[in-house]
């Protein structure tokens, strides 16, 4: 009797649910609690925590409700066959247009759209309610009706057209690739990586985002000086109108090479009076990258997708896992997908594993900008951002533990008291 793999799969994730939801209720009580974290008393406002538990309590209710949704159609889709029944009728579709449903590929891009098109409209009214209802009560949603769904038909336009050759390739790999077909598969996604990394910032995020040069002045300057001292090739210093979608603020660089970059949301630069401030979440990206934060992460990825492409090379032709999953033909997308279904207790582990040393990194950098002497800026500076965030001010440790790569802001503030407490 064959392994019943589908059922196996279907269990686990239905126990991953149940686990998962326990920590959510356990992060929902925290949410509740009436009163600031001990480290945070006298330094987040009281108004500003009373906004921060409305809102944090309202995702967190939108979160169960999501969260219920999305396992119940996903083990329903494993568990009624929903999944070969509508690989076979995207085959019958592409027999009603006149095309060759022998054609695997033509065939996979059949089932792709008819996907695609399934979770645009089962993800609308969630996208909807999260941005129009939560966040505009909150204060933090500005874009207007028209620009979310003109963003929506740019994300779909996009990948009608760069999905097609990148399946293509990937489907033309696996039927060629013969036994280095772990190699061939990693060193494609490793290209288009790097494509991707480089085309991304200068082709696509411009289609949803405005990038202008960061305005001369003192902010400049010192931003400038403190990549000139670090040795951090700093070629462009942008500053994107996120205030055109939401008033929550970030920061990033990114780049190869001799070619580096650093973006500052115009709602960072509004929110933030101080300079220092500034300059001091800026000092703390930078420790990623002088700390080789971002490489080792990078050389990490890359492991684990071979090791991922390994693991799916002695599956894909595996007639009982497919069966069991409803399917007679072992089609390569279908044998993608599958595998990763049934490697969902390791990808559990793996991130966990990841949000663990993305912790370590966080504590590291802010250490870094603190050696630098932006200590008492990037306290200000952290604390600026979790208020007009509205981000937890209290949560769970096991949730914290295995849900966030990056440590709460107790965590984080008690970790610069620490290094203060020690030099004393």
């Amino acid at each position: 009797m064959a392994f019943p793999y589908m059922e196996a799969v279907v269990g686990f994730m239905i126990l991953m649910y149940i686990f998962e939801t326990y920590l959510d209720l356990r992060q929902h009580a925290a949410l509740k609690l009436p009163t600031l974290p001990k480290t945070l008393e006298g330094v987040i406002s009281k108004e500003k925590f009373e906004k921060s538990r409305a809102y944090s309590l309202d995702k967190s209710h939108f979160h169960f409700v999501h969260e219920f949704v999305t396992i119940v159609m996903d083990s329903s889709i494993l568990f009624f066959g929903v999944l070969p029944w509508f690989w076979k009728k995207s085959g019958e579709f592409v027999v009603l247009v006149g095309l060759n449903a022998e054609n695997e590929i033509l065939h996979t891009l059949s089932f792709l759209a008819g996907v695609m098109i399934w979770s645009q409209v089962t993800d609308l009214p969630f996208s909807l309610y999260s941005t129009f209802v939560i966040e505009s009560r909150h204060g933090f949603n500005k874009q207007t009706i028209w620009l979310f769904f003109r963003d929506m038909i740019k994300g779909i336009l996009l990948s009608i057209l760069l999905g097609p050759p990148i399946v293509s390739a990937i489907i033309i790999i696996v039927q060629k690739g013969g036994p280095y077909l772990a190699i061939y598969l990693w060193g494609f996604m490793f290209t288009l990586s790097l494509v991707m990394m480089t085309l991304y910032p200068i082709l696509i995020a411009p289609l949803f985002n405005k990038f202008t040069p960061l305005p001369s002045g003192d902010l400049r300057e010192k931003i400038e000086k403190l990549a000139s001292s670090l040795k951090f090739p700093l070629k462009k210093l942008f500053v994107v109108d996120g205030s055109t979608r939401s008033s929550h603020s970030n920061a990033y660089m990114y780049g190869f090479f001799k070619n580096k970059r650093i973006v500052l949301y115009d709602t960072l630069i509004q929110q933030c009076k101080n300079d220092e401030e500034i300059v001091a979440v800026i000092a703390h990206e930078l420790g990623h990258w002088k700390l080789n934060h971002t490489m080792y992460s990078f050389i990490a990825l890359q492991i684990l997708t071979l090791l991922q492409f390994g693991g799916y090379t002695l599956v894909r032709n595996s007639s009982d896992l497919f069966r069991s999953f409803g399917f007679d033909t072992q089609p390569v997308l279908i044998g993608l997908i599958i595998f990763q279904h049934t490697v969902i207790p390791l990808q559990h582990l793996v991130s966990f594993g990841l949000n663990l040393v993305s912790r370590s990194f966080e504590f590291q950098a802010d250490a870094f900008a603190k050696n630098l002497g932006y200590s008492a800026a990037l306290r200000a500076g952290l604390v600026k951002l979790q208020e007009e965030n509205l981000s937890a001010m209290n949560t769970d440790p096991w949730y914290s533990a295995y849900h966030y790569s990056h440590p709460p802001l107790v965590e984080r503030l008690a970790a610069l008291d620490e290094a203060d407490k020690k030099e004393e």
